[in-house]
């Protein structure tokens, strides 16, 4: 029974097929409508074939895309990392080179003075370097009261030594006192380290004669009476010079040579100091060292 069914099937579907061909070899107008109306059915199915096809390709294609960019966005990013790195490293370097310029020309203007350079190393806490450590010491030369100079002029003086470190107290630090003197005239000056006005970058001169050649511009620097710096170290510049209340000494700032809130290499001034003899102005430099 099964046998007989299986074989009606069979010759109903070639029948059917015999006459898919036949009809498909006729070239009549009477099969347009057939022909219109398995187009109308297979149309937009065809289509939605073709819109999923195209959409799986396109999703493909931009996935490839995608990855291919990111691969080529990370090994950029990795190329600019590395650049800015090397950036980053040669300024780093070339500021290193230009402060080391500046220590030898300023070594070259006191070849008189033998001197050894030094990293500052800490510092007390605050924005200026009123006070702070420097990474040689006894065992390097490095004695106490050795004059300390940066960045065009004096910077301090040593107040502490260990075999390899040293404590410099800066000439703006409160308790600082320089004997200076104009270069131009000779004539004297005490330069007093204040950290309140320095915070306008100026320190304070008194002590000037009131008939002294004393006036604003002048290179002012370490006077040769004094008892713990070298003669003719370049302070800074007189500012603002006035008559003080008593009509027999004048006043006025000093815009430091130095700058006091970014030093990082010095140089100490291994060179003694000869001992002169003291007047009384000189007596108030023993602050700087705590004598």
């Amino acid at each position: 029974m099964e046998s007989k069914r299986s074989k009606y099937i069979l010759i109903g579907l070639s029948v059917f097929c015999i006459l898919l061909i036949g009809i498909t070899s006729f070239k009549d107008g009477f099969l347009n409508p057939l022909r219109s109306g398995v187009g109308y059915v297979l149309n937009p199915i065809q289509s939605g074939v073709n819109r999923v096809g195209t959409s799986l390709y396109n999703g493909i294609s931009n996935y490839s895309t995608l990855h291919s960019a990111m691969a080529e966005k990370q090994a950029l990013q990795e190329r600019i990392d590395a650049l800015v790195e090397e950036n980053s490293r040669l300024q780093s370097e070339q500021f290193e080179l230009q402060r080391l310029r500046e220590l030898y020309d300023l070594d070259q203007d006191y070849m008189q003075y033998q001197k050894i350079g030094a990293r500052v190393i800490a510092k007390d806490s605050g924005d200026w370097f009123q006070v702070f450590r420097i990474n040689k010491g006894s065992a390097d030369g490095v004695l106490v009261d050795a004059n300390v100079i940066a960045g065009g002029g004096l910077v301090g003086i040593v107040t502490d030594v260990g075999a390899h470190y040293a404590t410099v107290r800066s000439i703006i630090d409160d308790v600082s006192r320089v004997s200076g003197m104009a270069q131009q005239s000779g004539n004297t000056c005490i330069v007093a380290g204040d950290l309140t006005l320095f915070e306008e970058g100026r320190l304070r001169i008194s002590n000037v004669a009131q008939d002294a050649d004393f006036k604003d511009g002048d290179r002012i620097v370490t006077s040769n009476i004094s008892s713990k710096f070298l003669p003719g170290i370049l302070i800074g510049y007189a500012a603002d010079m006035t008559t003080d209340q008593n009509r027999l000494t004048k006043s006025g700032y000093l815009i430091p040579a130095a700058q006091f809130d970014s030093l990082q290499e010095v140089l100490v001034i291994t060179t003694p100091k000869e001992e002169p003899q003291q007047d009384d102005t000189e007596k108030t430099e023993g602050a700087q060292t705590g004598s």
